[in-house]
């Protein structure tokens, strides 16, 4: 039976046109949705999806379909939890995943018995090694590949710096099985491939009775790809590709099957999989339609070998434009103010949506702020890391001002903070803290810890005496941990808590309820709360190795937001963008460097090496972020925007809008694209004083 290979144009709505299929197949009958399975990218694909259901049905009830994200391309997204997947309900016995905080410890200890002449490695190098180390691992089992071959990639005539890299790749090699044996768990990326491998099986064995989609998957992790063969072979099954190019001609998939960095590339290696052409694709809903704008897009981003055509490309309309703006921005602050104005504007079209598609966390930020003038609170789907939110900046004040003893900086930076209080009001210790900066620590430097504050201060100042008198109880067993030559990493990880919620403390709240609250408060409790769990074990360690170390461990988890925010307004990262619709598509920040982004280097593989041992090369990045391009390009309506300066230093346009330009030249439509100057005039009047300056009188 030939497999079953459906394709979405990139120009219609993926998910609603997957909805609309669906229940065509559903036959109006009410249970047969509920009987199909839909495998999806990620969960917020997933729960697009059943928002996707609710417009189509006009907010009629219905029974959905069992909907479980396999996740694609990013390690960190992929999972079939065991309370989603028929797999695990099967009886499937596999060891658990060894839980991320508590591998990198335990790599951060193999990496620190490393160091050369038998000194240990200090910890702030080992615990970023560590992470390093556990990402090439994933990458590693990702792919399938043994480290058994490793060996074989470093011959002799390398120089000598490879043969130290093998030496040291074998903390993964040899010692870290040994240790998950110990564990009874598996790596992340194993326990995923074992779980994949496994549901393969099961469907092989026995083809389940109610239909399986694979819904906007391209198969560029092997374990998913195979799950995606598999399920377009079963009776029931089909795979469902987004935006596949089927106009190309057969000269163009020869290079897009040679060309990593080509959007199509990677659903090119899985049709040569299935040995199926690209033609032989159906359609999901409908036939396929040549579009306007779909041989823009598909000439903008052919394979470099073939640009040549563009010289005598003829078919480009001046219609495919229709749609299409770009704003040249002069600075990253300026191009947040334009990109809040368009979304804001959106607004005054009922029922109508927005979204900004940026992988720059940065301008996401600036977005997100800014958007505030108007009491918006937008969902940045991509979240905000863990040390970047309020309570996480309060966990590493502390910890500073603690390890550089009361330092007049950190000292202040800690206080300032808007969650400091120190068991009073808020206001009235701000109020102090000003004082203590006024009176004491704009003079000499004061002596390392507590009594060097106190001994600055007057006798009569009750007040500033009674507020350092609430430092040392708040920061006391902090210090003392700190200057400890050996203590456990409980032990200093509860003297950091314990000092970070006496000083959030206020007169009317406990410092656990003003620190640990709301979305950000709750991801930091949880972080710490699996550390002291990950820490159990870890050996002891100096105090004043501890800030490092936390440092290091803080700046991975990342905080989503949670339901509740603007309905119609959404800023999505690249990943959660795959899939998603909006009636305006903001693409942000497209200069070189950051979408697509620089490719970086392998710390443990040179790029022949990585070719050698099967591990793909670093333009496939570049192919997924330009599918996430084009896919975004299908909206209906789309303003592509960039900074033309960062820092003072000028960028370059983004590969893909140099193409965009060079292929309109080329046809004869140059300056056909929209620059839409009126948002750059709307952002420079919205802070402009409302009318002439008055002179001040010149100082007396």
């Amino acid at each position: 039976m030939p497999p079953a290979i459906y394709s979405i144009p990139f120009d219609k709505p993926f998910l609603d046109t997957l909805v609309t299929g669906l229940m065509r197949r559903a036959h109006r009958d009410p249970l047969a949705l509920a009987r199909m399975t839909v495998l999806l990218p990620t969960r917020r694909a997933a729960r697009s999806l059943r928002e996707a259901f609710l417009r189509a049905s006009n907010g009629e009830a219905l029974l959905l379909p069992k909907m479980i994200p396999v996740g694609d391309l990013d390690p960190e997204e992929l999972a079939f939890r065991s309370d989603e997947s028929d797999a695990a309900g099967a009886g499937f016995d596999l060891p658990p995943a060894v839980p991320p905080l508590r591998r990198q410890l335990l790599l951060t200890q193999l990496v620190q018995a490393f160091g050369r002449s038998g000194e240990a490695l200090p910890l702030g190098q080992a615990a970023p090694l560590a992470a390093s180390l556990a990402r090439f691992l994933d990458e590693v089992q990702t792919e399938n590949r043994d480290f058994a071959d490793l060996a074989a990639l470093v011959p002799a005539q390398y120089a000598q710096h490879w043969q130290d890299i093998l030496v040291f790749l074998s903390i993964i090699t040899e010692h870290w099985p040994k240790m998950l044996g110990d564990l009874g768990c598996l790596d992340p990326s194993a326990w995923r491939n074992r779980m994949l491998a496994a549901q393969i099986a099961a469907w092989r064995n026995e083809a389940p009775a109610g239909p399986i989609i694979a819904a906007g998957l391209t198969g560029g992790i092997p374990a998913v790809g195979d799950l995606m063969e598999c399920v377009a072979h079963l009776p029931h099954g089909a795979v469902v590709l987004p935006g596949l190019d089927v106009f190309a001609d057969g000269a163009a998939w020869e290079e897009v099957r040679k060309d990593p960095a080509h959007p199509q590339h990677l659903m090119s290696r899985f049709l040569d999989r299935l040995e199926l052409d690209p033609a032989a694709v159906k359609p999901w809903v409908g036939r396929f339609v040549p579009s306007a704008r779909g041989r823009l897009v598909g000439e903008a981003l052919a394979p470099a070998e073939l640009s040549h055509r563009w010289r005598f490309v003829g078919l480009i309309e001046r219609g495919s434009l229709k749609g299409l703006r770009r704003i040249d921005c002069p600075g990253p602050q300026e191009e947040a103010v334009t990109i809040a104005l368009l979304l804001r504007e959106r607004l005054e079209m009922p029922g109508a949506t927005a979204a900004l598609v940026t992988p720059d966390r940065d301008l996401a930020r600036r977005v997100a702020a800014e958007l505030k003038r108007w009491n918006i609170d937008i969902d940045d789907s991509a979240g905000v890391p863990l040390d970047k939110t309020p309570p996480g900046v309060f966990l590493r004040l502390v910890l500073d001002l603690a390890a550089q003893r009361l330092a007049p900086l950190p000292l202040l930076a800690a206080l300032k903070h808007p969650l400091a209080a120190a068991g009073l009001a808020p206001g009235g210790f701000r109020d102090s803290v000003r004082r203590l900066e006024v009176e004491i620590l704009r003079g000499p430097r004061p002596e390392p810890g507590i009594e060097g504050l106190r001994k600055l201060l007057p006798e009569r100042a009750g007040e500033l005496r009674a507020l350092v008198a609430r430092l040392e109880t708040a920061l006391g067993p902090l210090l003392v941990a700190l200057d400890a030559p050996q203590i456990a990493l409980p032990a200093l990880l509860s003297a950091h808590i314990a000092a970070c919620e006496a000083l959030a403390a206020s007169a009317e709240e406990a410092g656990a309820a003003r620190l640990w609250r709301e979305p950000a408060g709750e991801a930091g409790a949880l972080f710490l709360n699996e550390l002291l769990q990950a820490a159990a074990n870890f050996p002891t360690l100096s105090g004043a190795e501890y800030p490092a170390l936390f440092e290091a461990l803080l700046s991975g988890p990342m905080v989503r937001p949670p339901y509740g925010r603007h309905p119609r307004l959404f800023i999505w990262g690249l990943l959660e963008a795959r899939l998603q619709h909006a009636d305006l598509i903001v693409l942000g920040s497209l200069n070189e460097g950051v979408w697509p982004a620089a490719s970086p280097g392998d710390p443990w593989l040179s790029r022949p090496m990585r070719e050698a041992f099967g591990l793909p090369p670093p333009e496939r990045r570049i192919g997924v972020a330009a599918l996430d391009f084009a896919l975004a390009l299908g909206a209906q309506e789309v303003v592509m925007t960039r900074a033309a300066r960062v820092e003072g230093t000028p960028t370059v346009p983004s590969r893909w809008l140099l193409r965009l330009e060079t292929l309109l030249r080329a046809a004869g439509l140059e300056g056909a694209l929209a620059r839409d100057v009126a948002p750059l005039h709307w952002q420079a009047a919205i802070d402009a004083p409302p009318g002439p300056a008055r002179p001040l009188a010149p100082p007396e």
